[in-house]
């Protein structure tokens, strides 16, 4: 059984995660915006294919510049932070349940509630449990994911002018399993961009620890705590390299998220 205290450290660390993921989510939204665009775009945007008019259609947006200024002429300001009140609603409950099913799984794995502990579990048990709280996380706040992508895909004229709006016709067009839609390839993602993410990050922590434990002066030393940059740059390797691996798993995720929409080109 766990103790109280580490009931209290991981209810800390879930709630930590959630805040931390709302103010990231909510100042990196004009880059994920502009991201959306580009990823549900059927057109091209590299130049040899623009060049081929009689295969492919003009392109909206082709470049990331072009991109920022034909959002703020149509749109202004806030059609950067377009759809993200859903973001924030689907990033909160993510975060939560996510770090709260990874910490008891690792639990189960380790035989022990201590997060120290945690750090000695083979890079297979990181992986798995990774992915499984990545799973748990995506179905638990899904429909939040599902509209932030259609408010932050739709241009001018909106076709849905808020959250509630676009609720609504999901519920009333296609009822409550709409929400889900697109839910079966998000899981194909977030099984190996989840499992991706934690397990190398405990690896990162792991050499980051044993290059600690050469440099020390005191061989004999055991504590090799890392500090608040290296587990900065630990964090940010672990997140671009499993970013970088499933991101076309995350533009099929988005096509199929927007595929039944009104405002969908497919």
């Amino acid at each position: 059984m766990e103790e109280p205290g580490q009931l209290k450290r991981a209810l800390i660390d879930a709630t930590a995660g959630a805040l931390s993921g709302a103010i990231s989510r909510t100042v990196t939204s004009p880059l994920d915006v502009i991201k959306i665009r580009f990823q549900v775009q059927l057109e091209p945007t590299t130049q040899w294919a623009l060049l081929r008019k009689d295969v492919y259609g003009p392109s909206k947006y082709t470049g990331m510049l072009q991109a920022t200024k034909d959002i703020f002429r149509e749109e202004g300001l806030r059609g950067f932070w377009r759809g993200n009140v859903p973001a924030l609603l689907m990033v909160m409950p993510y975060t939560s349940i996510q770090f709260t099913v990874l910490h008891k799984l690792k639990t189960l794995a380790s035989g022990s509630s201590k997060s120290g502990d945690h750090i000695h579990l083979s890079p297979y048990l990181s992986y798995v449990s990774g992915a499984l709280a990545g799973c748990a996380a995506t179905i638990g706040s899904y429909p939040f994911d599902l509209l932030r992508t259609i408010l932050a895909s739709q241009g001018e004229p909106k076709v849905y002018p808020s959250m509630r709006s676009a609720f609504v016709d999901i519920i009333e067009t296609r009822g409550f399993q709409g929400l889900y839609a697109g839910l079966t390839p998000t899981l194909v993602e977030i099984v190996p961009y989840a499992g991706l993410q934690f397990g190398t990050y405990d690896t990162f922590k792991r050499w980051t620890m044993a290059w600690n434990h050469y440099r020390s002066s005191d061989g004999s030393r055991t504590d090799y705590t890392l500090s608040s940059f290296q587990l900065f740059l630990c964090g940010l390797a672990a997140g671009t390299s499993a970013k970088a691996v499933c991101h076309p798993l995350d533009v099929v995720k988005k096509r199929y998220q927007v595929k039944f929409q009104p405002f969908s080109t497919e």
